[in-house]
């Protein structure tokens, strides 16, 4: 059986409006506002799902759904430089910055590298069960890129050519570890 797969990017917080990584902040009105306005978008699904972060279980809930939480779809982690803005780490670490959007296996921030986030969502998709059927996932953006990467069979230095809008839907179909990218 074919899955189809639509991963979801959450609604816009406080965070993505001042060019500050995340750190797991709620949204504010006008991102739940865009969320409820989307909601008869959202395609049908057999299974709903979503990732821990506070801002995909928020845009979940102004979606009307009530999805499981899955932990494997956690954002991928930015360790010391979750809250700081990006103005502020390319003026204080230019270095580090250069590293960690240019080669996939660097993560000065402590925390955990694209390629360690490819692999673990590549992990993921290939694990679904083929029984599942539609899926509608609420990712992080970093969650949603690294399944396209995946899906795509690109390098890893392709995660930072993908560019992804709140809310936007990517459909995936999959079955037997072979993924499609469907526009």
């Amino acid at each position: 059986m074919t899955i189809r797969l639509t991963l979801l990017t959450p609604a816009p917080g406080p965070a993505l409006r001042e060019a500050r990584i995340d750190d797991d902040g709620p949204l504010d009105e006008r991102g739940r506002q865009q969320a409820r306005a989307v909601a008869g978008d959202v395609p049908p699904a057999d299974c709903r799902l979503t990732a821990p972060s506070l801002r995909c279980r928020e845009t979940a809930a102004a979606l009307g759904l009530d999805p499981a939480v899955d932990t494997a779809l956690r954002d991928l982690d930015l360790g010391n430089w979750r809250g700081r803005t990006l103005d502020d780490l390319a003026a204080t670490d230019p270095a580090a910055v250069a590293a960690w959007t240019t080669d996939p296996a660097a993560a000065p921030h402590g925390g955990e590298s694209v390629d360690q986030l490819c692999r673990r969502v590549a992990d993921w998709l290939d694990h679904l069960p083929d029984t599942v059927g539609r899926v509608l996932a609420i990712t992080d953006p970093a969650v949603a890129r690294a399944a396209v990467v995946h899906a795509l069979t690109a390098p890893a230095h392709a995660f930072w050519r993908i560019d992804l809008r709140p809310l936007t839907p990517i459909h995936l179909t999959g079955r037997a570890d072979r993924w499609n990218l469907r526009l």
